[in-house]
């Protein structure tokens, strides 16, 4: 690994666990958040808010020609040619209503690809990261994808959202059940992503995913032996898309169900 990028990836590891123990302060005093509805089941807060703030300023300090894509903040160019991609609190929903399942994420773009990725969820301690070519990690313990016989052996991660149709969602599933698999589903993309990665998922599939959302657990996902479908992060960066990814033994079926489902 370059020097460069190792130390991208090591701040992004310390900023990750640093953010995620500012965002664990506030997910103590739930009640005391101020939260603003978005749009149907997209609730942003003054945590989220102000955590985003705490790593802006981070990567400013650290790297100030880097540019910046973050959920909650208005986008900064940057003349370094890397691109720090930030979701704050994935999982808002989770967080507001006391489930300890949200996460903070980190990604880093450089060239049109996504080069770090980092998956940090507090509540358990658990920190999923990942620089390219150099395998991903829980912790201190390396990851791989899940081996299984099909479908019907291990859950399958489903997403959804306000900006793709309930039908899509409903048809998908109803192929998954039909081929014996079993969805699962905790209101955090880039946990599930994380999940898929760590073999305690086999795949995942969503119509749309926002790029601070998904472009970490899937270079986790690729490093840890899995496959996603070819994508370029700067379009992903630009309006986002479609997510399928998985274990290479379930990988080509579920493209074939996500086809049906979103595009037929």
């Amino acid at each position: 690994m370059s020097a460069e990028l190792n130390s991208r990836l090591n701040f992004a590891k310390d900023t990750a666990r640093a953010a995620g123990e500012k965002a664990l302060v506030f997910f103590g005093a739930i009640g005391d958040l101020v939260v603003e509805q978005k749009s149907a089941q997209d609730l942003v807060s003054n945590a989220d808010k102000d955590v985003e703030t705490f790593i802006r300023a981070k990567i400013s300090e650290q790297f100030p020609d880097d540019g910046i894509v973050g959920e909650e903040h208005d986008n900064l160019a940057g003349t370094s040619g890397y691109t720090w991609v930030i979701d704050p609190i994935d999982g808002t929903a989770n967080f507001l209503t006391a489930i300890p399942a949200w996460c903070v994420v980190l990604a880093c773009v450089h060239e049109d690809q996504t080069k770090i990725g980092v998956v940090f969820e507090p509540s358990n301690n658990e920190m999923f990261w990942s620089a390219k070519g150099e395998g991903a990690y829980l912790n201190n313990t390396k990851m791989a994808v899940a081996k299984t016989k099909g479908l019907h052996v291990g859950s399958t991660g489903v997403g959804m959202n306000g900006r793709t149709e309930t039908d899509l969602i409903v048809k998908f599933i109803e192929a998954l059940v039909s081929r014996g698999g079993i969805f699962y589903r905790n209101a955090s993309g880039a946990l599930m992503l994380s999940y898929v990665a760590a073999g305690r998922l086999i795949g995942y599939s969503e119509p749309h995913m926002n790029a601070w959302d998904c472009l970490a657990g899937q270079l986790l996902i690729a490093e840890a032996g899995g496959k996603n479908e070819n994508q370029s992060a700067n379009a992903m960066l630009d309006k986002g898309g479609r997510v399928v990814t998985g274990s290479p033994d379930v990988f080509d079926e579920l493209v074939e169900m996500s086809n049906a489902a979103f595009d037929g």
